[in-house]
């Protein structure tokens, strides 16, 4: 099972209130979240919900808003032990007839507009689509069990002495040279007078 194979609830646009919220409520089974976690290539989500709902906005646009609630399992960067991480947190999507353009910089490049909650405003709005976009933006990227530490890492070829992070440091072994090439510059103290 993909999530391609998920029961989709996509919201038709025409058939949505414009005076009241519509709201949705997505939690999904079990065999729906290890295929979501399949896909987003994690090792387990025990649990997934989100819930919110669909206000219209300025008469023409729509805007989504969700709360997303749910537990990933990752592999830890380093020992690939198991990581579980609860994720809550709230979820933004501004449905717009006609999205902002991009606008060239000084060298000719587009540049899109900052607000990433925006997206254009097609003939239905689809929480569940919605809700895997957001989690998969907000998942760890690099969990770490507790206690795993990458260290150093330290490569070399046999017979060579491993260069170390002090190594790469040109100047601060100039910087002790010059302080004691001054310390043996400094003119010595008079020690008086004769006849004093």
């Amino acid at each position: 099972m993909s999530t391609d194979d998920l029961p989709k609830q996509p919201i038709p646009v025409a058939r949505l209130r414009s005076r009241a919220p519509n709201p949705f409520d997505l939690a999904p089974d079990a065999p729906a979240c290890a295929a979501i976690a399949a896909d987003l290539d994690i090792r387990g989500l025990r649990k997934l919900r989100f819930a919110g709902e669909i206000l219209a906005d300025d008469n023409r646009d729509w805007r989504l808003e969700g709360q997303l609630g749910a537990t990933v399992v990752q592999d830890c960067v380093v020992t690939l032990a198991p990581v579980t991480t609860r994720l809550d947190l709230p979820v933004t999507r501004r449905f717009m007839q006609e999205p902002p353009e991009a606008v060239p910089d000084e060298e000719g490049e587009a540049e899109m507009p900052e607000d990433d909650t925006i997206e254009p405003l097609r003939n239905v709005i689809d929480p569940a689509a919605v809700m895997i976009e957001a989690l998969a933006l907000n998942l760890p990227l690099h969990p770490r069990s507790e206690g795993a530490d990458l260290g150093d890492a330290v490569y070399a070829a046999p017979g060579v002495t491993p260069m170390q992070d002090e190594d790469a440091r040109p100047f601060a072994g100039l910087a002790g040279l010059r302080d004691h090439l001054a310390g043996k510059d400094k003119p010595e103290e008079d020690e008086g007078e004769d006849g004093a």
